[in-house]
């Protein structure tokens, strides 16, 4: 299936790259979610007229990643959970709670952009947490888990 990219997609295309996808991974993902349409001719010419649209709402989008990721380096996000004496945790911090925790701070961040590829964290300590922000965006979180009193 031919498909034209209305945004960046992670290891596939950017902006306006007319690229082959299987069939289900362009009907079931990219058509649904609006990063794709179907490259037929009245789609290509629909898309040659948005294309400024598209590449500013793209550019802005870039921005805010910027400045958020700026934010989120610059903080250090601590949370308290009740732990046994070793320093493990009774339970786990998990990708909702260090979102929940960094919207609290005041940037908003939502749980599918927390990554946390070894799992949700088990002990007390401190640990860089990558969040993943735009395509090409990551940025690096301090966070560390102390002992709820």
């Amino acid at each position: 299936m031919e498909v034209i990219l209305l945004q960046k997609v992670e290891n596939l295309g950017g902006l306006g790259t007319k690229v082959n996808v299987k069939s289900g991974y362009g009907r079931n993902f990219l058509l649904p979610t609006g990063r794709a349409v179907a490259a037929t001719k009245e789609n290509i010419a629909a898309f040659d007229a948005r294309r400024a649209e598209l590449e500013r709402h793209e550019s802005d989008a870039m921005a805010a990643a910027v400045s958020r990721k700026g934010k989120l380096e610059a903080m250090s996000i601590t949370i308290a959970r009740k732990a046994g004496d070793e320093g493990r945790l009774f339970g786990s911090v998990g990708a909702a709670d260090i979102a929940k925790a960094c919207t609290e701070a005041g940037v908003e961040v939502s749980k599918k952009q927390v990554r946390l590829p070894n799992g949700p964290l088990h002990t007390i300590g401190e640990f860089a947490i990558t969040l993943h922000l735009h395509s090409d965006i990551d940025a690096t979180l301090r966070l560390h888990v102390v002992t709820e009193n």
